[in-house]
């Protein structure tokens, strides 16, 4: 992949954008940790958990760019087990911030390699789902009305089941 090729294209574009939502998603949750530590990052930390199942599937970082997680597996938006699920990841390294010093070793030796492998199932070059993704058997959408019954389209993750069509 070429440096240009990072902004260029509609789903070069549109990877940048999920990371930016979830970077917003990530930096008020910090705001709170950083003013309101141990309680603001705990309820950050809640917050993560659930956030892809309010505003029918949206974060604040995704509804601000645009975005929807829906469930693979009935095309029905993100349901509250699957953002905790999809938002594993993040939140186990942010959960042990609570607790000083072996805590933050915990989440120093885990977090940047969660972190990396996110990113590179994101910008992996034939796929635009991350490791949340896959666990939770989700996809992020577009948010423009015109959503699709992925169910036509893709079967779940781990269903070996052929797709109807």
């Amino acid at each position: 992949m070429k440096r240009k090729d990072l902004i260029n294209g509609p789903l070069a574009r549109a990877r940048l954008s999920r990371l930016i939502a979830k970077l917003i998603d990530i930096g008020l949750v910090t705001l709170g940790a950083v003013f309101y530590y141990p309680m603001g990052l705990l309820l950050g930390v809640i917050y993560l958990c659930i956030s892809d199942s309010l505003y029918d599937g949206q974060s604040i970082g995704k509804r601000l760019m645009g975005f929807g997680v829906i469930s693979l597996v009935d095309g029905s938006p993100c349901s509250t087990r699957q953002s905790f699920i999809r938002n594993l990841p993040f939140t186990v390294p942010l959960f042990f911030l609570i607790f000083p010093f072996w805590g933050w070793v915990f989440s120093a030796i885990f977090a940047v390699p969660l972190a990396l492998m996110e990113v590179y199932f994101l910008f992996k070059q034939n796929s635009v789902h991350r490791l949340g993704d896959i666990m939770a058997d989700t996809t992020v959408i577009a948010n423009d009305g015109t959503r699709l019954d992925l169910r036509k389209q893709k079967a779940p993750w781990f269903d070996s089941r052929p797709v109807p069509m």
